[in-house]
């Protein structure tokens, strides 16, 4: 009989991640072009369905992209399943789930709030007036009855992008892309929660401009302060049965 605490046999690595060692060990890039479904098959000792499978399944995570009649390559690395799993975790129950947002907001605010000196010093004056354009925009729109999303979003990546920092402007992005996505079905938004937005972001700005952090993370605070008060309200009128 053997031994429980004996030697165990080796897993056989899948053909998914006998394909990411692949990428690894031939030093890849990506947009570099991997080998035909053929030589991969060759290479990897698998067989063409178990490629075919393997390719789909990294294809859903971003790390290989498909292009029919091109070729696979190596994918962008980006966090796009991890915004179709979060949001797809706050849509799914909307009624009773804001734990999701309550996260994300709390990242969005931490990286901004973190990195609040790296950003006033990454901040030069062409991306000072982009952002105070945004928010000119964002106003503009409230008055035309249209909506400040895309704006919104623009104006937080643009916020973090002077800091070099890639990891961080795809997380704050994602963060806000499901927030974006997941919070309008719970109701959680009003024209005068958009026009206090432009207020905060109004002020984040001239704290940049004034070159003062300790305002900068009094005006993210501000900001953000406002969205989990919604989020709690919400959240008690759920539980209350609506």
């Amino acid at each position: 009989m053997p031994d429980s605490g004996g030697v165990r046999s080796m897993r056989r690595p899948t053909v998914a991640e006998q394909i990411k060692h692949y990428i690894l060990d031939n030093k890849l890039r990506p947009g570099d072009l991997l080998p035909t479904e053929n030589e991969l098959c060759a290479a990897l000792g698998a067989s063409r369905s178990s490629v075919r499978e393997a390719v789909k399944t990294l294809h859903a995570l971003d790390i290989v992209e498909v292009r029919h009649g091109h070729g696979t390559y190596v994918g962008r690395l980006s966090l796009s399943a991890l915004v179709e799993g979060l949001t797809f975790r706050g849509l799914l129950s909307p009624e009773g789930d804001f734990a999701v947002l309550s996260d994300l907001v709390d990242v969005r605010e931490l990286f901004e709030r973190g990195m609040a000196e790296r950003i006033i010093g990454g901040l030069d004056a062409d991306h000072l007036d982009r952002l105070d354009a945004l928010v000119d925009e964002m106003g503009e729109r409230i008055g035309a009855g249209q909506d400040i999303v895309e704006c919104d979003r623009l104006f937080h990546s643009l916020l973090v992008e002077p800091v070099g920092n890639e990891l961080a402007r795809q997380l704050s992005s994602a963060c806000w892309d499901v927030y974006a996505i997941v919070a309008p079905h719970l109701n959680l938004i009003t024209v005068r929660d958009e026009i206090d937005t432009i207020e905060a972001h109004r002020n984040m700005v001239r704290a940049v401009r004034a070159v003062d952090p300790a305002a900068f993370d009094l005006a993210v605070r501000a900001h953000y302060a406002p969205v989990r008060r919604r989020i709690a309200a919400a959240r008690a009128r759920t539980a209350a049965g609506g």
